[in-house]
């Protein structure tokens, strides 16, 4: 055995994968647990529903926010992976920025509890209530999707937009996710667009504007 190569200690590698696999587990189940219980859910709560204690949540994330930004870390890979494939299988680049807000909102839709859990800090801590999306899960998420959405912007509005796309990324994620949350938090009624609806809407805002057909320019002559 080549001496410049450390030594594997078996059982320290078979504890780690027990760790992450424990990891993985209690996350699944705090998942389970948020969607039932709401984005309000308390570190107690999700550790009874989990069927364990909440020192074991708490030795392995931490606090609450630990929790968050793991069960972030997993739920939003996700939903860029379906981001992806729906792009890949747009003609346009039209079609693509329309398959990307349409993933977004029905991986948000399927569980909004979950959703806000991963986004929002608890109440409580109002003063910080978008530290996960500065420096955490969401703040990566988001500087991918900008990437993905740079891209298919690029094809739409053709040479010399260059200078345009450093802005719109970030005003579109704006966009996207501010009305997306709304979309979720209003109570469903015959106003209310379906999810393929409310994509189609805001997809329209972010190639065309709220006024298509230059109405608005029209209106100020």
């Amino acid at each position: 055995m080549d001496p410049a190569v450390p030594a594997v200690d078996g059982r320290a590698a078979r504890w780690q994968n027990h760790r992450e696999e424990r990891r993985r587990e209690l996350i699944k189940a705090a998942r389970k647990a948020v969607h039932s219980l709401g984005r309000d859910a308390s570190m107690e709560d999700i550790a009874a529903a989990a069927g364990t204690s909440k020192p074991v949540f708490y030795r392995y994330f931490g606090d609450k926010a630990g929790l968050q930004q793991a069960m972030g870390e997993v739920v939003l890979a996700q939903m860029q992976r379906k981001m992806k494939e729906a792009v890949a299988s747009a003609a346009t680049a039209r079609e693509g920025l329309y398959a990307m807000v349409s993933a977004y909102l029905q991986m948000a839709e399927s569980s909004p509890n979950v959703y806000a859990f991963v986004t929002r800090l608890p109440y409580s801590e109002a003063g910080q209530q978008d530290a996960i999306a500065v420096s955490g899960a969401l703040g990566h998420f988001f500087e991918s999707i900008s990437g993905m959405m740079a891209e298919p912007m690029r094809e739409h509005l053709g040479p010399g937009a260059e200078a345009l796309i450093d802005y719109w990324p970030t005003a579109a994620i704006g966009m996207v996710r501010n009305a997306g949350e709304l979309w979720l938090s209003t109570p469903d009624s015959p106003a209310k667009p379906d999810q393929q609806t409310m994509a189609a809407r805001i997809t329209d805002w972010l190639c065309v504007g709220i006024a298509p057909d230059g109405k608005a320019s029209r209106n100020q002559q």
